[in-house]
């Protein structure tokens, strides 16, 4: 699977001369699998570039649109993704804390007046329910046609719920968990060892790593982890990459540099090995 970023920042998109190397846009995964499948989670700013891409590419048509939840930073984009505009497209829905039809929804209603000057309606792409997670133990799974790669979810620790999810392909495993806190019981979420298990011995995993512990003592409760929660995280459940994800919007590249840094020499004290990196738009990995 190739795994590409086009979206990486959090809460807000942020813009500007500070958050050049590590991008502004906010959630936007795009996941194409051994067989030229196309997956994207979440629809946040970033989005509208990938979008750009897809049709001028004109290599596919048929996309599975995954969504971990529908706070306005990951449906932000939507509204201007070309794709959807176009009858030779289709997409298969799934994800979120409610029923899929919910989904579909959230999606419509930012583009409801007096929010934006087009109607859902007039999109002229196919759109159908591709799965339903709207219980509080997330059973849900599909498999591509050639059976190459799998996709389940988990409920993420989250205000309002939400859905992190796993690909797993025939070299390698994807953990997407981008607005999850370990640190705190939200409704619907579950326990760290849970995560844990979840994401046990995969190839790469993206978590949200908003806060520093400092800043944590006054966003307690808000959806978001820490860095040092995410590293600890990855390197109980072995995990082999871990891209921090979820960059607050005043983070600037230099900062989040520094972070970095601190990982590195934090596992290095662990006497523990991971490979840890910041996510930044434009970067494609392979797992």
């Amino acid at each position: 699977m190739k795994i590409i970023v086009w979206g990486c920042r959090g809460s807000i998109t942020s813009p500007g001369p500070t958050t050049i190397r590590y991008g502004g846009e906010s959630t936007c995964i795009e996941v194409i699998t051994d067989d030229g499948r196309e997956t994207i989670i979440d629809a946040g700013s970033g989005i509208r570039k990938l979008g750009q891409k897809i049709v001028h590419d004109r290599l596919i048509s048929t996309i599975n649109l995954l969504f971990t939840h529908s706070h306005w930073d990951h449906l932000a984009g939507f509204p201007f993704f070309q794709p959807a505009y176009r009858p030779d497209f289709s997409f298969s829905l799934c994800g979120g804390g409610e029923p899929q039809r919910s989904v579909l929804n959230y999606l419509a209603h930012q583009m409801d007046p007096p929010y934006f000057p087009v109607n859902f309606n007039e999109l002229k792409a196919k759109f159908s329910s591709g799965c339903c997670c709207n219980k509080a133990e997330c059973n849900h799974s599909f498999q591509y046609a050639d059976r190459s790669t799998s996709c389940s979810a988990i409920p993420l620790n989250h205000p309002n719920g939400g859905y992190g999810f796993k690909l797993t392909g025939k070299t390698g495993s994807f953990v997407f968990l981008p607005d999850n806190e370990i640190q705190y019981s939200h409704k619907g979420g579950l326990s760290r060892d849970e995560y844990v298990e979840f994401c046990r011995n995969t190839t790469l995993l993206f978590h949200d790593a908003q806060y520093l512990d400092s800043e944590y003592e006054t966003t307690r409760g808000w959806g978001h982890s820490t860095i040092k929660d995410a590293v600890d995280l990855a390197l109980d459940a072995g995990v082999r990459q871990l891209g921090l994800f979820h960059h607050d919007p005043d983070r600037t590249d230099d900062e989040l540099d520094a972070l970095v840094d601190w990982c590195r020499q934090y596992i290095k004290s662990q006497n523990r090995s991971l490979e840890c990196f910041a996510c930044a738009e434009g970067m494609e990995l392979i797992v």
